[in-house]
């Protein structure tokens, strides 16, 4: 592989921002690819897949290049080199490119790869907590698999198309998918492509979402007709999930603390032809006592660490702190207790996470279930969603259901 100067002046700039400037790696990778309209499919894969790469393998390339942040631009040019020479590429003779030692790179790589917490590049507390919360052999596994580039999967819009027609539409326009055994809309892109440019996507014939996400609204049990509310909607890939299920039949309430993200979701909602979504910001506790023994349904999608997504987000390993475990883990149950009274006596609800921690998962079910709030729930089913077992995100979901009311 040739390496062009514009291409890795772009990947510098991008972990520059990364690095230095704590900036979200998806938003840079958006903004960085815009420099420059000239640059073809080929070129915008380069700066995408070797910044995500390095920021991947961040702890184990700056500890290969003996630099520490604050990174100035030769350290960051001294651990792109560290990439392109564990890739087996010849560095150009740039000034901005020091003369690097590939046999002492090459020898760090097989020492520090005995070690996992370089090896997979991963914070001390998280690999800490991760091999006490799931054992050594799993933890190992599955911080293994979570570094892995994640697929492109596609959700079928069925209020628009069939997964059939639509693995037929994309193919008339290059882009070649495969149905995923065990998931009903899914569609697994055979090569990476921009999707969001095609005319389906334009039509809302489909949703960017991972396969294991896609498992959350079908696991849910919504009907046509129902009253459902999702109550941490975000911008609502599993909103327009549960719409589709419902047919756009009965009412979906959908729910944030974020008023932003409604707005996006409301663009989704259009764009989707779902019809049946209802947008409410939570700008006080009124508006969740309202509606109390309401829903038939409800989602509780809660904020978590979102350690089962690292493949997706890889800079999200970074910007965690070890207190935020607890202080989530705090919002989790408070949010179970509080919108739970929602439910209607014999409705079902989910609580889901995209993490793989316990503590987030069935410990936070137990305690709810053994509290006052979750005396008349039971739990059905729950489902933990490994990436090492699934080849997919990291997820956990919970069927509870809550019982008749008591003749008197």
């Amino acid at each position: 592989m040739k390496l062009h100067r514009n291409l890795v002046f772009a990947v510098v700039d991008a972990l520059n921002l990364i690095f230095n400037e704590e900036e979200y790696a998806d938003k840079v990778v958006q903004k960085v690819l815009k420099f420059d309209k000239r640059w073809g499919a080929r070129d915008r894969g380069f700066i995408a897949e070797t910044t995500y790469e390095i920021v991947r393998y961040k702890r184990l390339y700056i500890e290969i290049a003996e630099v520490k942040a604050p990174f100035s631009r030769p350290n960051l040019f001294r651990i792109f080199a560290v990439w392109a020479v564990l890739r087996g590429i010849e560095l150009p003779d740039w000034k901005q490119i020091e003369a690097v030692p590939s046999r002492k790179i090459k020898g760090r790589f097989d020492e520090l790869s005995k070690i996992r917490k370089f090896k997979e590049s991963i914070p001390d507390w998280i690999d800490e907590i991760g091999e006490k919360s799931l054992g050594e052999k799993r933890w190992t596994k599955e911080i293994h698999a979570l570094n892995e580039q994640a697929e492109v999967i596609l959700r079928a819009n069925t209020l628009k198309t069939s997964k059939e027609e639509l693995r037929k539409n994309l193919l008339e326009n290059g882009i070649d998918c495969e149905p995923i055994q065990g998931y009903k809309d899914a569609l697994k892109l055979v090569e990476r492509a921009n999707v969001f440019t095609t005319d389906a996507f334009q039509n809302g014939l489909f949703e960017v979402q991972d396969a294991s996400s896609q498992l959350v609204a079908e696991f849910l049990d919504v009907k046509p007709g129902q009253r459902v509310i999702d109550t941490c909607a975000g911008a609502g890939g599993k909103t327009l999930h549960i719409a589709a299920l419902m047919e756009n039949k009965g009412q979906l309430i959908a729910m944030d603390i974020y008023e932003n993200k409604l707005k996006e979701l409301k663009r989704r909602a259009k764009r989707n032809g779902a019809f049946n979504i209802e947008p409410r910001v939570i700008d006080s506790t009124k508006v969740i006592k309202k509606l109390y023994g309401k829903a038939d349904r409800i989602l509780i999608d809660a904020p978590c660490t979102g350690l089962g997504v690292l493949r997706r987000n890889p800079d999200a390993k970074w910007k965690l702190q070890p207190e935020f475990l607890d202080k989530i883990k705090a919002t989790q149950q408070e949010i179970l207790r509080s919108y739970s009274k929602m439910l209607k006596p014999e409705g079902k609800m989910v609580y889901a996470t995209c993490s793989i921690l316990p503590q987030e998962n069935n410990d936070q079910v137990k305690s709810f279930l053994a509290s006052e709030e979750g005396k008349d729930f039971k739990l059905v089913k729950e489902n933990k969603i490994y990436a090492s077992e699934s080849g997919y995100d990291g997820f956990y979901m919970a069927l509870l259901e809550k019982s008749a009311d008591k003749k008197s």
